[in-house]
C-alpha cells in the first residue's frame, strides 16, 4: 500500500518542472494510484468526487508535508502568497546534502484516516469555527489547542470583572520535540524557553464597523502570550489596511480562516513575538477559568516530562 507521504514524493519527483496546489496533487493521485484511491472512495464519508478530493487535499497539507520534507530534501513548498505550492527541487537547489530517495519507512506515515470536520449546511456560527481553527493550527503549525469556554469561569470579580479576559482558543508549541536530551537539559537548566504559548480571538467577520472593537478585544485577552492573533473567516472591503495599522502599533496578528478549503487559510499579518510570557496575567486567568487552568497544567506536564497527553487536547 502506497502511503500519502510516498504519493507526495513520487508525484513531485515524476513532475520536476511542475508546481502543484494541494488540490492538484489530489487530482494527480486519482490517476497515479487508482487502486489505493478506489479503496478510500468506498468510504461513505467520501461518496462524491468533491468530498474525496477535499479529503485528499487536506491529507497533503500539514503533517504529511512535513514528513515528506524530512524524508526527502528535494520536496519544496512556497507558502506565500496563497495557495501553497508544492514542487520538486533539483539537487543544486537543496539546502543540505541531498539524500538519495530509496523508499520511505512506514513508521513515518501510518496513514490513519483523519476526516475533515464536517461543515454544517448554511452559515457557520462562531462556535463552528473553533474546531476548524484547531485542526488547521495543529496540522499546519504543530500546535496543541484547547477551547477556552468563558462559561466555565468563576466570575469572582463580579459582573463585568472578566470582560475581555478570556481568549477563545489557546495553544502551545513544543519547540524542543525531537531534540537530544542533553540539549533539552541545557535549555531547561539555562532557564530558556522550550515552548511558545499562543492565544486566539475568533470572529466570523471583520467589517469597518467592528474591526477596532474586535482587534482591541484580542489585544486585551492575548497579550499574556508569546503570540496573539485575531482570527476571522471573512474580511469586508477596506478592513485590511486598518488591521495593518493596528498590528504595527499593538502586535496582534491576523489569520483568515478559509472554511471551504481549510488548508488554504493564511496568516494575513504575522504577530509580533512577546519574548516572555506574562505569568501574572496567566495566573489571573487560571484563577478564573478551569479550561485555562487545564491548559497551563498540560504545559507544565510537558515542561517537566517532555510528554504530551493526547487525550488532554481533545
Amino acid at each position: 500500500m502506497t502511503t500519502r507521504v510516498q504519493m507526495i514524493i513520487e508525484t513531485l519527483e515524476a513532475n520536476p518542472d511542475k508546481q502543484f496546489t494541494a488540490r492538484q496533487l489530489a487530482e494527480a493521485f486519482l490517476t497515479r494510484y487508482p487502486e489505493e484511491i478506489a479503496e478510500k472512495s468506498n468510504n461513505p464519508n467520501y461518496d462524491t468526487d468533491e468530498k474525496l478530493l477535499a479529503q485528499l487535499a487536506a491529507e497533503v497539507a500539514g503533517q504529511r508535508t512535513r514528513r515528506a520534507k524530512e524524508n526527502c530534501p528535494n520536496i519544496g513548498t512556497r507558502d506565500e502568497p496563497r495557495p501553497r505550492l508544492y514542487f520538486w527541487l533539483d539537487d543544486s537547489e537543496v539546502s543540505r546534502s541531498p539524500v538519495p530517495y530509496d523508499g520511505i519507512s512506514s513508521t513515518l506515515d501510518d496513514d490513519i484516516d483523519q476526516p475533515l470536520i464536517p461543515l454544517k449546511q448554511g452559515e457557520l456560527s462562531e462556535k463552528d469555527l473553533y474546531p476548524l481553527l484547531s485542526k488547521y493550527l495543529n496540522e499546519d503549525y504543530g500546535l496543541y489547542c484547547l477551547r477556552i469556554d468563558e462559561k466555565r469561569s468563576k466570575n469572582s470579580k463580579g459582573k463585568g470583572g472578566n470582560h475581555w479576559l478570556h481568549p477563545d482558543l489557546v495553544a502551545f508549541e513544543p519547540l524542543d520535540r525531537g531534540w537530544r536530551e542533553g540539549v533539552r537539559t541545557c535549555v531547561r537548566e539555562g532557564n530558556h524557553q522550550s515552548v511558545k504559548l499562543w492565544s486566539f480571538e475568533v470572529k466570523k467577520n471583520l467589517s469597518r464597523s467592528n474591526v477596532r472593537e474586535c482587534y482591541f478585544q484580542a489585544v486585551s485577552n492575548s497579550t499574556w502570550a508569546n503570540y496573539g492573533y485575531l482570527v476571522a473567516s471573512s474580511l469586508s472591503d477596506g478592513v485590511e489596511k486598518e488591521l495593518q495599522m493596528l498590528a504595527a502599533l499593538h502586535g496582534i496578528g491576523v489569520i483568515v480562516l478559509n472554511t471551504q478549503e481549510l488548508f488554504e487559510s493564511q496568516i494575513l499579518i504575522p504577530a509580533k513575538e512577546n519574548p516572555e510570557v506574562n505569568w501574572e496575567s496567566v495566573n489571573r486567568i487560571v484563577e478564573e477559568n478551569t479550561d485555562f487552568e487545564r491548559f497551563i497544567d498540560q504545559v507544565g506536564i510537558y515542561l517537566q516530562t517532555g510528554k504530551i497527553i493526547p487525550e488532554a487536547w481533545k
